[in-house]
Formats: structure tokens, C-alpha cells, sequence
């Protein structure tokens, strides 16, 4: 984080290593990422060699969401709406009453959303496709209805 230099890069290995003496968990580096924006990948990949951890790129994944992609693309959002429909499997509309399908809409679809909708702004296709699913669900319908 900051300015591409190497005093900040030994900055943070100073920084990681007090977090470390301070709380006794220990960063490990080898399953860490160094990205740059705006810098050449021949770089990244030397100072993260000596950093001693992964070069990485934008866009990159972090907790199900692209971070570095332009959200604004309703293909960006494509892990979201299959986690939906993964979540909204034929055979749990057939075994659910109707009351069981709003309580498992409520407590988990919700939720889902909500998360990702806090750190970016939906497409409206995305938000009309995300409780389309949910409206099928709620029916005991599938896809092909």
C-alpha cells in the first residue's frame, strides 16, 4: 500500500514483522500476493522474489469478488449469480414448504447480496436476474419455468 518504492517495501517487511512480535501471528508470505498498478510486471515479480512471496495482477479475487475489474459488467458479476443458483438447487424447492423456501431466501440470499452490494453498485440486469432466482425458488420453480 502507498507509493511503489523500496523504502516502503521494507517499510512493510518492518511492519509485519513488529504485528508479529506484537500478536504472534506470523504473516506467511509464501501464500501472499504483491500487485502494482501501474507498474511493469518485470518489477513486480523481482520485488516480490525478494520479498519472498507471489507476483499477482489485476483483477484478482478476493472473498468471491473481483477486485480490480470494472463491476459495472454484468459478466464480472457472474460468480455472484452462480453461487445463487448453486445455493437454489431444484431439489430443495421440492422438499421445502413454502414458509421453509421464504426462511431460507430471508436468512441466507439476503445476506449474500448484502455483502457484495456493500463494496460495489449492481448492474440493474444483475439485480433483476438475482431476485428472478429468488422468485422461482420461492414458487418451487426451476430454470426452464
Amino acid at each position: 500500500m502507498g507509493e511503489w518504492s523500496s523504502s516502503n517495501f521494507i517499510n512493510m517487511r518492518r511492519i509485519l514483522r513488529i504485528f508479529y512480535l506484537c500478536s504472534g501471528l506470523k504473516i506467511n508470505l509464501h501464500k501472499s500476493v504483491l500487485c502494482g498498478v501501474g507498474v511493469e510486471d518485470e518489477v513486480i515479480a523481482n520485488v516480490a522474489e525478494s520479498m519472498g512471496c507471489k507476483a499477482g495482477a489485476l483483477p484478482f479475487t478476493y472473498l468471491g469478488i473481483k477486485v480490480g475489474a470494472n463491476m459495472n459488467r454484468v459478466s464480472n458479476w457472474e460468480p455472484v449469480v452462480t453461487t445463487f443458483k448453486r445455493r437454489l438447487s431444484k431439489w430443495k424447492a421440492n422438499t421445502l414448504s413454502i414458509a421453509g423456501r421464504l426462511t431460507l431466501i430471508k436468512s441466507v440470499l439476503d445476506s449474500l447480496p448484502t455483502y457484495y452490494f456493500s463494496l460495489f453498485k449492481a448492474p440493474k440486469k444483475v439485480v433483476d436476474v438475482l431476485e428472478g432466482l429468488m422468485r422461482r425458488f420461492l414458487w418451487g420453480g426451476t430454470e426452464d419455468v
